[in-house]
């Protein structure tokens, strides 16, 4: 029988009642550390390489140390392992919480990493466009700040959860989310992009979105189908101009978006780079297909 109440801590399968307790845990009392979501999918994690390379930039961004379980080779084959206990045939989403281990105040007793994974069930396989689209708007009572840590995924994450509760409060598909300049740079839970002319737009990182291992992906794949991308400042104007809006994460692909405010959008280009991306995740699984680049060029506009 297969379960989802196992966890990976540090490399081992474990169960609940052995799960490191929260109270003396650092990424619980102070928003210590950082994360990674990932998809399981056809008996794998695509672009597991790409999220390894981000775990280590956040946490070295961090100061927090690196574990050799955390290594790509050692992590694939412990989710392996992991994966029959809940069915490896099945799609999840796979949340890997790294902190830093120890005591202390602000004032860290070790720079040591521990970290567990969990996984939660998805209710669709692979990374079909969803055939609804969302409806979002503008989360406006906070910022999020650019700095050197705003392109990872950090345990301390009250700007989402904010535009979150926001945009469920009021029937939004996902809420934007603004930086201190007021352009708008992410969603709540992904990186956002804005089709115009057949023109792909997205924020730099500069801005302060995270650096997201679908964006990287998506921006790999435009620019190998030849579509034209560009980094860019968006603001309200924008969006009421484009022609398409899209979500992207990894865990969920591409989420088109139908409405902003009055606005209608089409998903015509979302819906050719999903089935694109799919394909290549295919593809990679029969052949040595070369990784998207984490760093791909995208020209600013």
């Amino acid at each position: 029988m297969t379960t989802l109440d196992t966890f990976l801590v540090d490399g081992k399968v474990v169960r609940e009642a052995d799960l490191p307790k929260a109270f003396g845990n650092r990424g619980f009392t102070l928003g210590d550390g950082v994360f990674e979501s990932m998809r399981f999918t056809s008996g794998h994690v695509p672009f597991l390489s790409l999220h390894v390379q981000r775990l280590h930039a956040a946490l070295e961004a961090h100061g927090i140390e690196l574990d050799a379980n955390l290594e790509e080779e050692s992590l694939r084959e412990s989710i392996g392992v992991w994966s029959q206990t809940w069915g490896a045939h099945r799609d999840v989403r796979i949340r890997l919480t790294a902190y830093r281990a120890g005591g202390g105040a602000y004032t860290p007793e070790t720079d040591a990493v521990t970290w567990v994974a969990s996984v939660t069930p998805m209710d669709t396989d692979g990374f079909a466009l969803p055939a609804k689209g969302l409806d979002v708007d503008i989360y406006q009572d906070m910022v999020k700040h650019p700095s050197p840590i705003s392109k990872f995924k950090n345990v301390a994450s009250t700007v989402y959860i904010q535009a979150a509760r926001h945009a469920a409060a009021r029937g939004w598909g996902d809420a934007l989310v603004l930086n201190p300049e007021q352009r708008i740079i992410e969603s709540s839970r992904s990186n956002l992009f804005v089709v115009s002319n057949g023109v792909l737009y997205t924020p730099s990182l500069d801005d302060g979105c995270v650096g997201g291992i679908m964006r990287s992906v998506l921006i790999r794949t435009a620019i190998d189908r030849g579509v034209k991308i560009y980094e860019a400042a968006l603001t309200p104007q924008n969006l009421i101009q484009a022609d398409e809006l899209f979500l992207t994460n990894a865990v969920r692909g591409i989420e088109w978006v139908s409405s902003y405010k009055t606005k209608r959008y089409f998903h015509a280009l979302a819906e050719k780079l999903a089935m694109w991306i799919q394909e290549d995740i295919e593809a990679a699984l029969t052949h040595d297909a070369p990784s998207a680049d984490s760093d791909a060029a995208v020209n600013p506009a």
